[in-house]
């Protein structure tokens, strides 16, 4: 079985960070997100991957190579346009050939993997296979509405439905055979432009082709908005084994599950995990954690972070507390002085900032 991983959206809710880069290489816990469905991928015995890609292709090329440093061969096929989830699975009918697939959206974050789920497509072989999970608001996703309940026969799919026949979200993770080819042929654009996967997978179901689906109770976050940034980074960063492989002075305090990595200093400072402090960072006199992932080459100064992630570059001087923030790669966060009354921002397209007086 082959897998197709889209990584070809423009990411607008991560604006303005998505400007310069693609959401797939956000980094969680100091790496991308895009690695995670790669390691998912490579660990469910899946060989041949094609990568959809967008006009990040460069930066994603560079990231995941031929594909051999997690256990893939990687072929990338270019979609110029995000024109619909159907429509990368139109572009990518060669490298499928009639091969069963596995399509993964490359901005998901599942840490049980998909090893289960591509072992029950395989053998309890359909036309169409989906993971759901249980959502608090479904008029946010496609929705499924499923015979018997959560596992079964699917019925109907809704994309974004105004009033929900369930709270069953799609999880973007399927199993396909190649009737899906035909299903994306036969449908047209949607109000919004698009050809959704949604209505080819209906498509199916209204031909009478076998169309299940199964229910995870997993956390899964699709790494969209800042809000499933740093909640994913809390996640991983959970799960991460401390080390100091990195200089930390006599002076500086290190509790809990701290990874400092080679070449990073830290000096005068307190790091309380789970944390991670990048290479060629340096932190001084400061407190960092918990939950806070800074990226390599960082600087830091007098400044309190918590909860929160910084991408490489990043630096932050002065800062009483900064809590639940993603700061951007070279951004530069210093305070004013203490007699200003006023805020000098110098900032980029869809930015927010909370201020306090």
């Amino acid at each position: 079985m082959k897998a197709l991983l889209l990584a070809g959206g423009t990411g607008s809710r991560l604006r303005p960070f998505t400007h310069t880069g693609a959401k797939q290489l956000m980094p969680i816990a100091n790496r991308p997100v895009l690695s995670y469905a790669l390691d998912a991928l490579a660990a469910a015995g899946i060989a041949e991957t094609g990568i959809v890609v967008g006009s990040h292709e460069r930066e994603i090329r560079r990231v995941v190579g031929d594909g051999s440093a997690f256990g893939l061969r990687v072929t990338y096929l270019r979609q110029h346009r995000p024109l619909g989830l159907a429509h990368a699975v139109r572009i990518a009918r060669d490298f499928l050939g009639d091969d069963d697939f596995l399509l993964y959206l490359g901005d998901n974050y599942l840490p049980e993997g998909v090893t289960g789920f591509l072992r029950r497509a395989r053998t309890e072989r359909a036309a169409a296979r989906l993971l759901l999970t249980r959502v608090a608001d479904p008029t946010a996703f496609g929705v499924a509405e499923v015979e018997g309940g959560d596992e079964g026969r699917v019925l109907r799919l809704e994309e974004k439905p105004e009033h929900p026949r369930s709270d069953l979200a799609l999880v973007g993770v399927y199993a396909f055979t190649a009737a899906v080819h035909e299903a994306v042929r036969s449908i047209s654009p949607s109000a919004r432009g698009e050809l959704e996967l949604t209505h080819a997978v209906q498509w199916m179901i209204d031909q009478g082709l076998p169309v299940r689906a199964e229910t995870t109770a997993a956390p899964w976050r699709d790494t969209g908005s800042v809000d499933d940034m740093l909640e994913v980074n809390r996640h991983v960063l959970d799960t991460v084994t401390g080390g100091i492989e990195g200089k930390v002075d006599a002076e500086s305090t290190v509790r809990g599950r701290v990874l400092v990595a080679e070449g990073a200093v830290v000096r005068g400072s307190r790091i309380t995990g789970p944390a991670i402090i990048g290479a060629g960072t340096v932190v001084t006199d400061s407190m960092i954690g918990p939950y806070t992932a800074v990226g390599e080459d960082c600087r830091i100064e007098d400044s309190a972070i918590a909860h929160s992630v910084l991408l490489p570059g990043a630096r932050i001087a002065g800062a009483p507390r900064i809590e639940d923030s993603l700061i951007g790669r070279g951004a530069v966060v210093v305070a004013s002085p203490r007699l200003s009354r006023s805020h000098r921002l110098v900032i980029g397209d869809d930015s927010r900032v909370h201020l306090t007086s």
